[in-house]
């Protein structure tokens, strides 16, 4: 956060004139502010990179570089956009106020100065200053808010692509996008929840789930939704990569391994033996935001979506499903068995499974 104007603000004051520089040192220091000092304007644009004043109280008429010239340099770098800047000058002419205004400048200071003028100007600019910066602070920390809430739900690089764009991701309405989704799904949970208390159902669950997304978020998959005892995830949006389908079938293997290691826990605590199923699939979806303005749900929807839900449902205990477009996008890095094709309901295309062996070395 910004020091508070006169608690040794710095003030950089830049005139070829070292008289002037002197004076104009001599009303800040006694005020309180810090003072940085350059002769020309090459060297005022190094001082202001290498010392980043609060405010800049800068000469009109200066060899190399003039005071527009400066002003207008620091204003259209986004790092120096807001450093409040006051001109100097002994022109009175209007037409060289107007330069000085299209140029960027925040005020202008007449010749001889007057020391409570430039006070006043300087305290009134400092303020201004302190307040964009006191605001900026809260909006930074807003986003690194946000941002620890988006962790919960993407994955570091998706929750900083997300808010580095809010107003495309958090508006209504959608966009086509070809994915791999994801479905896994537990076995032998309502066993579970039959036979021991809700507490312990509830930590399992939670813990199952918390096991699950890690991997998800390692390959950098997008978690879109818990459906009771089961997980959906999707490669693909809204960031997408080359090797998303590769990726998405890479984190159902680490799934099933991370599983296994759960499975023995729970096993050794007397808990019941559980199982996971795990569906994928590859096509085109529509993505975006479903609902309504007030309530509204960051999701995939498309057949795809449906065909990885019934390749789980189909998936025995320990078995990675996938469907053959995502077959036909990695067959010669993934080793697979075939299994008969299915007529589903309310679909023309039979569907064909594959079940998934493991990866080529």
């Amino acid at each position: 956060m910004e020091k508070e104007p006169g608690q040794k603000s710095r003030i950089l004051v830049v005139d070829d004139n070292i008289q002037n520089v002197e004076l104009l040192e001599a009303y800040l220091s006694t005020a309180g502010y810090e003072v940085l000092k350059a002769y020309d304007g090459e060297e005022a644009l190094k001082v202001v990179e290498q010392e980043n004043p609060h405010l800049i109280l800068l000469d009109v008429m200066m060899p190399k570089l003039n005071g527009y010239q400066v002003c207008r340099i620091l204003k259209e770098k986004e790092t120096t956009r807001f450093t409040p800047i006051i001109m100097i000058t002994a022109l009175k002419e209007i037409e060289d106020k107007i330069k000085g205004i299209e140029a960027g400048a925040d005020d202008f200071l007449s010749k001889p100065f007057n020391k409570l003028e430039l006070l006043t100007r300087v305290k009134s600019l400092l303020r201004v200053r302190h307040l964009r910066d006191e605001l900026d602070r809260k909006k930074e920390e807003e986003k690194e808010r946000m941002k620890q809430i988006f962790k919960t739900y993407l994955s570091d690089e998706i929750a900083n692509l997300v808010l580095s764009n809010p107003e495309k991701f958090f508006r209504l309405g959608g966009e086509k996008r070809t994915v791999t989704v994801i479905f896994a799904d537990l076995r032998g949970f309502t066993k579970l929840a039959e036979r021991h208390p809700v507490e312990v159902v509830f930590k399992i669950l939670n813990q199952f789930f918390q096991e699950m997304t890690q991997v998800i978020f390692h390959y950098r998959g997008t978690l879109d939704k818990f459906i009771g005892d089961a997980i959906m995830a999707y490669f693909g949006a809204p960031m997408s990569y080359p090797d998303d389908v590769i990726r998405s079938i890479k984190t159902a293997m680490e799934m099933q391994k991370v599983f296994t290691k759960l499975k023995e826990q729970w096993k050794q605590s007397g808990l019941i033996d559980l199982g996971l199923g795990i569906g994928l699939s590859t096509g085109e979806v529509i993505f975006g935001n479903v609902g309504t303005k007030r309530v509204m749900n960051y999701t995939i929807i498309g057949d795809t979506v449906n065909v990885a839900q019934r390749l789980e449902e189909m998936a025995s205990t320990g078995q990675i499903l996938i469907s053959d477009s995502t077959y036909q996008v990695v067959k010669d890095q993934v080793i697979v068995r075939d299994l008969p094709p299915l007529n589903l309901k309310g679909r023309k295309e039979s569907l064909v499974p594959h079940l998934l062996v493991g990866i080529r070395k």
